[in-house]
């Protein structure tokens, strides 16, 4: 948020509103429509995905999980570009050796990590805590 508010010029709880705002635009015509396009990044689009039959990990027994809307994500040419170019150069970024097995043996909890790494893809040194807070969408998300 801190580039972003200093590139326009504007102050961070600006920029987080306008950040906001436009999560909730895209979250309504989600809703409304069904399907946006952001173009160079990519394309969301509300799918219905099928009732199945699963199986609960901890007591082995079938499960079923009933029909519900899903949001998939395709990602649009420039963003795959940009990501494919990751395994085109020499040196691999650091974030991208951090796996959820090394994250949960710092931590024993699966899919968190030190805290002292997770502020790795973000280059300012502070820490996101130290912000406004997270953005989190508004609305019901039920």
């Amino acid at each position: 948020m801190r580039v972003i508010s200093e590139e326009l010029g504007l102050t961070q709880q600006q920029t987080k509103e306008v950040v906001q705002r436009t999560f909730d635009s895209i979250v309504e015509t989600l809703v409304r429509e069904g399907r946006i396009e952001l173009r160079n990044f990519g394309v969301f689009e509300v799918k219905l995905r099928a009732a199945r039959n699963a199986r609960n990990p901890k007591t082995s027994q079938q499960v079923h999980v009933p029909e519900k809307y899903v949001v998939s994500f395709k990602p649009g040419k420039v963003m795959e570009q940009r990501v494919q170019e990751l395994s085109e150069k020499p040196s691999r970024p650091d974030w991208l050796d951090m796996t959820d097995e090394s994250s949960t043996a710092r931590s024993g909890k699966p899919g968190t990590s030190d805290p002292k790494s997770t502020d790795r893809l973000n280059q300012n040194p502070k820490s996101p805590r130290d912000s406004d807070g997270p953005i989190s969408p508004s609305g019901n998300w039920g």
